[in-house]
């Protein structure tokens, strides 16, 4: 792809993003949903089986859906997100299954909160901010020894249907999935996190015709 192309591509992909989770936030479950086939929902909640609490700090919570499943679980969930919209969006969903209301409005650069507050960081499918070397500095910080944090940067979706293949390539088109998870790839999302002193792990478990990237990026002590 020509450079100039991919640069206005780029530009127009923030744009889109940047409006989907404020302005348009009431349509994200509706995008994500049709993006993914169906398949978004399922995506995020996989990293349930890591986050155990007893208390987890999501980053970019988004509309709610794992803020939501952790406190089923009897997680002491807490939430945080630039968007305001999202906020919303994530507040009404809890309020209407009758959980109480943990989330702050703020930014990953800067967390408010107490150094080692939490047993486990997530964050699912957040934008380029994640990798920044402050995020992961913070994510350090609030973390107990021995804390975890879960992320969940990409997926591939594999299927042959030819539903399946479109959506591969529309993923692809938009930068929301690499073309495979190689060890390139894989390097360029962990290195932020061993240079800050984690260790890291990844898996790759599949899920309805994909696989998925979770990061499992564990403090020292």
């Amino acid at each position: 792809m020509p450079d100039f192309l991919s640069k206005f591509l780029t530009g127009v992909l923030r744009l889109f993003f940047r409006l989907l989770y404020h302005e348009f936030a009431w349509s994200y479950d509706w995008v994500a949903w049709a993006v993914s086939i169906g398949r978004w929902k399922d995506w995020v909640l996989s990293t349930l089986p890591y986050l155990t609490g007893p208390e987890v700090l999501e980053l970019g919570h988004g509309p709610g859906h794992l803020q939501a499943a952790l406190r089923r679980n009897g997680v002491h969930a807490f939430g945080l997100d630039e968007s305001k919209q999202m906020g919303q969006q994530a507040y009404q969903r809890l309020q209407r299954q009758g959980f109480s209301v943990s989330l702050v409005n703020g930014y990953a650069q800067s967390l408010p909160f107490p150094t080692q507050a939490f047993s486990q960081v997530a964050a699912t499918f957040p934008s380029e901010y994640i990798f920044d070397e402050d995020v992961a500095a913070e994510i350090y910080r609030v973390l107990i020894p021995g804390g975890v944090a879960v992320i969940l940067p990409s997926a591939i979706i594999t299927g042959s249907s030819l539903f399946d293949r479109l959506a591969g390539l529309l993923f692809r088109l938009t930068a929301q999935a690499p073309s495979q998870l190689d060890k390139a790839f894989i390097g360029q999302l962990t290195a932020p996190f061993q240079q800050q002193g984690f260790e890291v792990e990844t898996i790759t478990p599949s899920i309805h015709s994909s696989r998925l990237l979770i990061l499992l990026a564990r403090k020292s002590g």
